[in-house]
């Protein structure tokens, strides 16, 4: 993020300090303007925000659209608004955008992949092989993929023609002063990989062939960094408004971390790390929505030593590695169950609810508010967004959003919590590694990446393997200093409710307590080691 949009955060906020700036005495909306714009740099953490990936474009999903945000955030929800970017004018959303115009409110403008116009669009795919931007192969026949050693220009060229159209021009020209304008990517768009690069006839060329494969990491990434920097040029280049060119920051979907990172052999195979430098999207992007996602396509679950709750405590170092690169590299997690099915629509075979209800399990809205809300004290991300089908209805997906507002409402307007949110330090647990230990390099074997606070009703036999159940799932914070401090405590278990689960705190010693399903806090104090439960 550059220092501009950090000055126009600064002021933001000193406007939203006149209005009023104790937290539980402004409106949601003026709470919204000012956690989405405070600064990562800041002394105060800023509190997480929900959000979505469903934009309600089709008659199907429709409700997902702004004006039921608005109507949730009017009842006291706090959401960061999200719509379609519009290519051309959308009347049936003026509206809403005189809405978030009244309200102040920053808002996501998502869409599918910006550069994938460099392939689809003929004015770019058609180019001769030394202007164009896709992969040229070693015979010259042009590859639909976009490639990191191709022309810049092009790049910057394609950024301009997001935002210098019509659609762009009506929504600056209805909401000229917004606080915060986030252009999402879904960033899937079909690009060389490291792995193929001596198939470019470039990449032969200058380089040759039979280089080790962190220099091959190094030369991709260095390209990727300078091409989606001039993508992102060219779209605040585009834009009309001197505030909106201050004030939009560029995020990637999976522009952030590496959660498989130690998993297996071949994690280097899909990372771009290279000695030094263990990730480049922080250079790439001003931030990233990595996915804490049962995958219906792989054996992931909520419940077991291969889940998001352990593969993405890889990503707390990481995430301290990403902001020494870029210090407000905004960090939000994209949340999806692996369900498959709606009403419209009959669940995929490999449907992650069928596989649980074949186990006799059901994933209910508390359980699947369990399993976010570890993400969230785990990582603490600017927001919550929620991955579902884009004509997925909001209905059927009701229940399931709610379950991450009401995660994302409690850090809020529960003071202990806010306050844990805002100042608390991550627990490390170095009585055990974490499970993934295949390949680690040299330079982050150190690292702490294990945060599981040890449970009696968890195997007690280290490392775990893969598909070993973990019946509860608990961290800590601590704040304070010995011998009078505290830990705040977050459990939860997947598949049951249970009563007396003993915990044990790194340098403090067992407490025990009840875990619930949705999720069990508990506040822990050194001074008389009282146990008081927060919130459940």
């Amino acid at each position: 993020m550059t220092t501009r949009i950090i000055v126009v955060m600064a002021a933001t906020l000193a406007v939203s300090a006149l209005l009023g700036s104790a937290e539980g005495a402004t409106p949601v909306a003026g709470q919204i303007r000012i956690e989405a714009t405070r600064p990562e740099t800041g002394e105060v953490r800023p509190l997480p925000l929900a959000s979505h990936w469903t934009a309600g474009d089709h008659q199907f999903s429709e409700d997902w659209g702004l004006h039921t945000q608005l109507k949730l955030i009017e009842e006291g929800h706090y959401l960061l608004p999200w719509f379609s970017h519009p290519r051309k004018e959308r009347p049936e959303l003026l509206p809403q955008i005189e809405k978030l115009a009244e309200l102040k409110l920053p808002f996501v403008l998502s869409a599918s992949q910006w550069e994938s116009l460099l392939t689809n669009d003929p004015r770019f795919m058609s180019l001769p092989a030394e202007k164009n931007p896709n992969v040229v192969e070693v015979d010259g026949t042009i590859r639909k993929a976009v490639s990191p050693f191709g022309p810049v220009e092009p790049w910057r060229e394609v950024g301009r023609t997001w935002t210098d159209n019509s659609g762009m021009k009506k929504l600056q020209e209805m909401y000229p002063d917004p606080p915060l304008v986030m252009f999402l990517s879904n960033n899937e768009h079909g690009k060389l990989r490291w792995t193929d690069v001596e198939t470019s006839k470039r990449y032969v060329d200058k380089h040759g062939k039979g280089k080790e494969d962190s220099f091959k990491r190094q030369v991709v990434a260095d390209g990727w960094i300078e091409r989606y920097r001039a993508l992102q040029e060219g779209m605040r280049e585009g834009l009309a408004n001197k505030t909106w060119k201050e004030n939009s920051i560029f995020v990637g979907y999976g522009a952030f971390g590496l959660e498989h990172f130690g998993r297996w052999g071949g994690w280097r195979n899909y990372s771009l790390c290279s000695p030094g430098r263990l990730d480049p999207n922080p250079l790439m992007w001003d931030g990233g929505s990595p996915s804490y996602y049962t995958h219906n396509w792989n054996p992931s679950t909520d419940f077991k030593t291969w889940s998001p709750q352990v593969e993405f405590q890889n990503d707390v170092f990481q995430q301290q590695l990403a902001r020494k690169m870029n210090p407000n590299f905004w960090i939000e997690l994209s949340i999806w169950d692996g369900y498959t099915g709606g009403t419209h629509i009959p669940p995929k075979p490999n449907d992650k609810r069928k596989y649980y209800e074949s186990l006799g399990q059901t994933f209910t809205p508390e359980r699947y508010r369990g399993f976010v809300q570890f993400g969230m004290w785990l990582m603490r991300p600017r927001a919550v967004r929620e991955f579902r089908g884009w004509i997925h209805p909001w209905q059927d997906g009701k229940p399931y959003f709610m379950a991450i507002v009401a995660a994302v409402d409690l850090v809020h307007q529960n003071p202990v919590l806010r306050e844990w949110w805002r100042g608390g330090e991550l627990v490390p647990n170095r009585a055990h590694k974490h499970p993934y230990q295949v390949d680690i390099p040299e330079e982050y074997q150190d690292e702490d990446r294990w945060f599981l606070l040890d449970a009696n009703v968890n195997s007690q036999e280290y490392p775990w393997e893969m598909f070993w159940e973990v019946r509860v799932f608990a961290l800590a914070l601590v704040r304070g200093e010995a011998p009078k401090r505290q830990w705040l405590v977050y459990a939860h278990s997947p598949l049951a409710d249970r009563k007396d689960v003993k915990l044990t705190i790194p340098d403090h010693g067992e407490i025990t307590v009840d875990v619930s399903i949705g999720g069990s806090f508990y506040e822990v104090h050194e001074a008389d080691r009282s146990v008081q439960a927060v919130a459940r």
